[in-house]
């Protein structure tokens, strides 16, 4: 597979926030799970997105976060600052640009759910604002809409529009955008661990990761593979971690992955109301597959 450029690429783990008991967040803990996942081989990180639980985060906390993983780490990190109000995610994005992010994610409107012209004006205005990479992105399990194809399109000519989260689960739709914007200097990333080697298959550069935070040597391993042009390699890893990929959705990101970072021992499991912990049952599974990993990952050393 021939990369037309290297803005993007490789695994980027969507980090989770972690509190203290008393509901604030813990930066000592931030820090340390930044460090550990840089240790781990990861291109870089993107905290305060949909698994940062950035929707109950204020806009000082925010900032405050982008600045601990910046601080904590050498590798390029990736500001979640998206908003369904404009004036809100151009506002999140200086703050973030300020605590020294390298680039941003920016999740489409939500709630409001504009028309396509608005959609693209959304994103512009953010790009004329602040001088960073940005990537846009499309989940519209969480926003209540799809990007429209062709707004994505006319975004990539943009020039600090240089990404695109892809989380809608339509590889045909996804290898459409990467068709249509092979001249421009825009990257791919896939938003779904489930699908990111078939992602891949069809040019994308890399992923945005909630499984990384638990397996991130092997979620490396797996897209580096596919990188390289290795598929083998890359799809025995994908159906090695297929089954911890499809149960970290099992309930409402990031509930079961805070769980599994716990039963890994990277700090406690707590989030922000009107998120809960999650189930008994859950954990349970999540128990008994990452004994597994573990003993597979013991196996190969």
């Amino acid at each position: 597979m021939t990369i037309h450029h290297d803005t993007f690429a490789g695994v980027y783990p969507a980090m989770t926030t972690p509190f203290t008991d008393s509901d604030d967040v813990d930066h000592e803990q931030l820090a340390a799970d930044a460090r550990r996942l840089e240790a781990a081989g990861v291109d870089g990180l993107v905290p305060v997105g949909s698994t940062g639980e950035s929707a109950t985060l204020t806009h000082a906390e925010h900032g405050e976060v982008v600045e601990t993983v910046v601080d904590a780490v050498e590798i390029p990190v990736i500001a979640g600052t998206g908003s369904n109000s404009t004036h809100e995610a151009v506002d999140l994005s200086e703050r973030a640009a300020e605590a020294g992010a390298d680039a941003l994610l920016l999740i489409s409107p939500y709630y409001n759910k504009p028309e396509p012209r608005g959609q693209y004006e959304h994103f512009a205005a953010v790009a004329e604002a602040v001088d960073l990479p940005q990537i846009v992105y499309n989940v519209p399990s969480r926003t209540g809409q799809s990007l429209d194809l062709d707004t994505v399109v006319e975004l990539a000519a943009l020039p600090n529009v240089q990404g695109y989260k892809a989380a809608s689960g339509d590889i045909g739709r996804i290898s459409e955008i990467i068709e249509r914007t092979r001249g421009e200097t825009f990257d791919v990333l896939s938003g779904d661990d489930a699908l990111t080697v078939p992602t891949m298959s069809v040019g994308a550069t890399g992923t945005i990761s909630v499984g990384g935070n638990v397996v991130p040597e092997r979620t490396t391993e797996m897209v580096h593979a596919a990188l390289e042009d290795d598929f083998e390699r890359a799809r025995e890893l994908h159906h090695e971690l297929a089954p911890l990929f499809r149960e970290l959705f099992r309930e409402t990101n990031p509930i079961p992955v805070k769980e599994a970072m716990e039963i890994r021992g990277y700090g406690p499991a707590d989030l922000r109301l009107p998120l809960t912990r999650a189930t008994d049952e859950t954990r349970a599974v999540l128990e008994d597959l990452l004994a597994d990993l573990e003993e597979s990952e013991v196996a190969e050393a």
